[in-house]
């Protein structure tokens, strides 16, 4: 995320101050390498692609599009990651059915032990 931060600044701060847009060699190096950096970073994500013909044009090449992207990226990361983890649980009926739900609460004290033991 800081790197695309990072790499929106210079486009909206320095490189607008001394060339003109998507002809400045400079900043086609910079796309170029940040595009090449984050999909080293993060791997491929159809996010990247508007955002780097979004800088070729002049003028749009100002709106933080690399920062969206990898917040876009990251986003969708987080709601996968959490859609996996509803997974991997069983639902709520099913715990209960095979009585492993919130309700079930075992004292570990008790483990092992009949009642003419305790």
């Amino acid at each position: 995320m800081i790197l695309a931060i990072i790499a929106d600044a210079l486009q909206i701060i320095i490189f607008p101050a001394f060339v003109e847009g998507a002809l400045s060699p400079a900043e086609d190096v910079l796309d170029f390498g940040i595009a090449a950096i984050l999909i080293n970073l993060l791997g491929w994500h159809w996010e990247f692609l508007p955002s780097f013909l979004a800088k070729l044009v002049p003028g749009v090449d100002l709106v933080p599009f690399w920062t969206m992207a990898v917040a876009n990226v990251y986003r969708k990361s987080k709601q996968i990651a959490v859609a996996e983890e509803e997974d991997r649980q069983p639902h709520p009926a099913v715990r209960a059915k095979i009585g492993g739900g919130d309700d079930a609460k075992v004292d570990p004290g008790t483990l092992g032990k009949t009642e003419r033991n305790a």
